[in-house]
């Protein structure tokens, strides 16, 4: 219990930086003056237009989302590929054929994932 004290003096002391960081901020801060363009939304400069939910096709953000969704696919692909040689020398519990059904699942997910934002023209840079 004793190596825990430490532990609970940093988070109490966390808390307490935050809390007087917010604090000092609302007594010495301005007055907030609400405006309809301080809650519009910004994208790069450009005049918002639409409905965000019915015009899916504006490109910055279907662009973010793909590079996230492709970026966490690498993030799992990689240390699929490093047990990969652990697999085929038998060193791991997992026979080859599971392994490599599960490796060619992840990468037709991927490719069809690619080949419906290419099909939408998501990937056209305009």
């Amino acid at each position: 219990m004793t190596d825990y004290w430490i532990l609970l003096i940093f988070l109490f002391l966390g808390g307490f930086i935050a809390a007087a960081a917010i604090i000092t901020g609302k007594v010495l801060g301005f007055a907030s003056k609400d405006s309809k363009s301080k809650f519009a939304a910004y994208e790069c400069g450009m005049e918002t237009f639409g409905n965000a939910r019915m015009q899916f096709k504006v490109g910055y953000v279907v662009f973010a989302i793909m590079f996230l969704v492709f970026d966490v696919k690498a993030l799992f692909l990689f240390p699929m590929l490093v047990g990969w040689q652990d697999v085929l020398a038998g060193s791991l519990d997992i026979s080859v054929l599971p392994a490599l059904l599960a490796l060619g699942f992840f990468f037709s997910v991927m490719v069809s994932g690619l080949a419906y934002a290419w099909k939408k023209g998501w990937l056209k840079w305009e």
